[in-house]
């Protein structure tokens, strides 16, 4: 078992959340905060754009069910990286693009893997952020799961339901059993 994290944002946690936590491999998912000059956010803060904070997901996984560079390709999948502080209808640096590294080779792998090979998926140029991580600060409790546990919701049907189908019907051969 070789266990590592992955910080990543792409627009609302909820939705990052939903796809991730469905990957062999991927051990949990916890939404929460990062990026920013605040210390200590909350939604309501992060929400109003004053903490130079994103929403992100931690994701935790075992290298050797997943690999990271599955991970992003996924990442690179499931949200539009070359909108700037947008995705849909979310907007505000809370909802950037970014990818948090561990330290510089991880920067410059992870600057690799986009310039050969994600931006293919693109057609414009990907304004992924790229940062190194100083502090990650849990989300509230009633984030964790949000998709799973409020499936009902309007925002769920409409707007993270489609990505998780999307996922089913793109990687069915990395989906949990």
């Amino acid at each position: 078992m070789n266990n590592k994290q992955l910080i990543l944002g792409g627009g609302c946690f909820w939705c990052l959340e939903a796809v991730f936590q469905r990957l062999n491999g991927v051990r949990s998912v916890k939404s929460g905060y990062a990026g920013g000059h605040t210390d200590n956010p909350n939604y309501r803060s992060v929400c109003n754009g004053t903490t130079g904070h994103a929403e992100v997901i931690k994701i935790d996984y075992d290298s050797e069910l997943i690999s990271e560079e599955t991970l992003l390709k996924i990442f690179f999948s499931f949200h539009d990286p070359t909108t700037l502080n947008r995705q849909g209808n979310d907007v505000g640096t809370q909802y950037r693009s970014i990818i948090f590294y561990e330290d510089e080779n991880h920067r410059i792998k992870i600057e690799g893997l986009i310039k050969n090979e994600f931006s293919n998926y693109w057609p414009n140029p990907i304004v992924t952020e790229l940062k190194p991580i100083t502090q990650f600060y849990n989300a509230e409790q009633y984030h964790d799961n949000y998709f799973n546990d409020n499936q009902q919701q309007g925002y769920c049907q409409f707007v993270i339901n489609p990505k998780v189908q999307k996922l089913r019907a793109e990687y069915t051969n990395l989906l949990k059993a």
